[in-house]
């Protein structure tokens, strides 16, 4: 049991309390001094470590460490790290306490040595992280952080279910390799759900970019990671995995490509690198599950680098949209340059730690003779080069205005100095993806297995150099195409973005109630709007507004016009407020306030979350769905 005070949860844990009530210098050491407190640990513990105990009945593995959990921990606890030191001037005490809570379950997920361990790890990871989201407290992140909750509970309950359904089935919680049966199904589709696997992946990117920007670089290297490990761990060589995999690395790319808001480029390309890590774990040879935790630790470090970039830029301009940057380039060289490190990373640059571990994937796939797998994954990592490495810094530094000029006076946009703090951790993500592409055996030394694989070879290196200077030249004949532009593009989330608003609006017309909204897959045209809670008079025109361009992926679900037929109201009439219900002629006193409290949840958006209807809506869907999956896992 002494091994126990060993586990690198408890100073995450124990942190997170200090945090909470410590004053801000004191909390700005505790966020440094808990991971390294935490690398410490790790670097004490031997392969083999085991704690077991009896709870309840059941026989737990509650601390488990061999090499695959060594090498996740590791970078787990060097992201906290880095994350903690980027947020220093940005993060308050409860999105401090949240963060290190999240950290410190991640680390408890991947040191878990039996299903009931992991299923408690795995639901404090699923509620710290959505705090992580609601503590911004600005934009849509209280909307995106409880759509985030109610998915991620589904998945939590679906966890839960299988878990004992199996536990009834074999009478074991091991957490080892399992074979697919109708439990362990369930298990799967859990940590599919996890690892934003399409169709269940929408999450992500409508979460992620609502965070802080110190809170976004954490989400980033936990949740879908810990996923990886966890199919790693229970489901290598799943053949479903390759399928799911390859679809992951292209739907994420096309959808990045489109892109125009910078973190949700980002994120969808998340999506995309993590197919290649859970194609690794369907493949599962050694090599292949070497190559998914290389790539795995590797993302870690370069995608919480590239997202220290873009959050740099919303520091210090407030824009995080492409269209509406540009000509920055000059005031933010050094963010701009430390951004280009994680760039050229992720696109498998030689010399830089995307080459070193991405391509274990594709060496993986090529030794079992995969050749469809190889082409595709190489046609995703064109993909990636496209919009990370040339797309979103052309757009964000760059556009019609090129470098722009050196100060503030007279530009279009001001430019904040950034925190010392910002730069320290940029310069660290940036230091250790290049020293891993350098010298590739500091990563190569902690995988699972030995590794023999040699990256630097001619032919590599040609093949790789190639693809990516026809890719750049591509972009530069394409650049009208591919440029940014104004547009949103709807996903698999429409179903409870904008289907419950239909349904609701269907309901209203049912009632005798006006229901303006526009068809799916049309554009709209937005009107603007007054703040709410002002009154405007019934039959007063508000007058049309330009349009939002639509999407190539999707449509903008537009409002329709603030109008009504009828003369001048008289005085004492009633009106109609916008945002609550505009169009609707409301009586005062109950009525009125019962009207306007219905037209709060049901109000359309043009581009932003949905109404609060789609999130309770899904929340009802969900409740519902966990009650019949944990009926069903009950039944002997």
């Amino acid at each position: 049991m002494g091994e126990l005070l060993w586990h690198p949860v408890l100073p995450f844990l124990v942190g997170a309390v200090i945090v909470f009530f410590a004053p801000r210098r004191l909390g700005n050491l505790v966020m440094v001094a808990v991971p390294l407190i935490a690398l410490v640990q790790i670097s004490q513990l031997e392969a083999g470590t085991s704690v077991e105990l009896s709870y309840l009945g059941f026989d737990l593995e509650v601390f488990r460490v061999d090499r695959l959990s060594l090498a996740f921990a590791w970078v787990f606890a060097v992201a906290a790290a880095i994350a903690g030191i980027y947020g220093l001037r940005t993060m308050e005490s409860r999105e401090r306490t949240a963060a290190l809570v999240y950290a410190g379950a991640a680390m408890g997920v991947v040191l878990a040595g039996d299903l009931m361990t992991l299923f408690f790890f795995w639901e404090i990871k699923a509620v710290a992280s959505t705090f992580v989201i609601l503590t911004r407290r600005g934009g849509n992140s209280a909307r995106a952080g409880t759509r985030y909750l109610f998915v991620h509970l589904v998945g939590g309950k679906l966890l839960l279910a299988g878990v004992l359904w199996h536990y009834a089935a074999t009478g074991s919680l091991s957490f080892t390799a399992m074979s697919l049966t109708p439990a362990t199904s369930m298990i799967l589709i859990a940590f599919l759900l996890s690892a934003a696997v399409p169709p269940l992946h929408a999450w992500l990117a409508d979460a992620y970019p609502e965070a802080s920007v110190a809170g976004t670089v954490f989400l980033s290297a936990y949740t879908t990671k810990a996923a990886v490990y966890a199919l790693a761990r229970g489901f290598p060589g799943t053949q479903l995995l390759i399928y799911l995999g390859i679809i992951m690395a292209l739907y994420g790319v096309v959808y990045a490509v489109l892109e125009n808001d910078t973190r949700r480029l980002l994120g969808y390309h998340i999506v995309s690198q993590v197919g290649y890590m859970v194609a690794g774990v369907g493949i599962g040879t050694e090599v292949a599950i070497n190559g998914a935790t290389a790539h795995a630790f590797a993302h870690i470090l370069y995608k919480g680098l590239l997202l220290m970039g873009a959050g740099a830029v919303i520091y210090a301009t407030g824009r995080s949209k492409m269209s509406e940057l540009g000509g920055i380039a000059n005031r933010m060289r050094g963010a701009l340059a430390l951004y280009m490190i994680g760039a050229v990373s992720i696109s498998s640059v030689p010399l830089f730690s995307g080459f070193v571990s991405k391509e274990l994937v594709v060496e993986a796939a090529y030794q079992s003779e995969l050749g469809w797998l190889v082409l595709l994954l190489k046609i995703a990592s064109v993909g990636t080069f496209l919009h990370t490495g040339l797309k979103l810094p052309y757009g964000t530094w760059f556009g019609d205005e090129g470098w722009g000029p050196r100060r503030n006076e007279g530009a279009r946009l001001q430019v904040d100095p950034l925190p010392v703090s910002m730069f320290v951790a940029m310069g660290i993500g940036a230091v250790l993806n290049t020293v891993i592409g350098v010298y590739p055996a500091l990563l190569y030394d902690l995988l699972p297995f030995p590794v023999d694989y040699v990256p630097y070879t001619l032919g590599k290196v040609v093949e790789k150099s190639a693809l990516l200077l026809f890719t750049a030249l591509a972009f530069w004949l394409l650049l009208d195409q591919l440029g940014a532009k104004a547009k949103v593009s709807l996903d698999t989330d429409w179903l409870y973005r904008t289907l419950p608003r239909l349904i609701a609006d269907a309901w209203r017309r049912s009632r005798g109630a006006p229901a303006p909204v526009a068809a799916p897959g049309a554009a709209a045209e937005p009107q603007p709007q007054p703040p709410t809670g002002e009154p405007v008079p019934v039959g007063e025109p508000v007058p049309a507004a330009e349009p939002v361009p639509v999407g190539v992926a999707g449509a903008v679900i537009g409002s329709s016009a603030l109008t009504s037929s009828g003369a001048e109201p008289a005085p004492g009439a009633p009106t109609a407020t916008v945002g609550q219900g505009a169009g609707v002629i409301v009586e005062p006193g109950a009525r009125q306030r019962l009207l306007d409290a219905i037209n709060r949840f049901i109000d359309p958006a043009v581009d932003g979350p949905p109404p609060v209807v789609s999130t309770w809506a899904l929340g009802g869907v969900i409740l519902v769905t966990a009650i019949v999956i944990l009926t069903v896992s009950l039944i002997p």
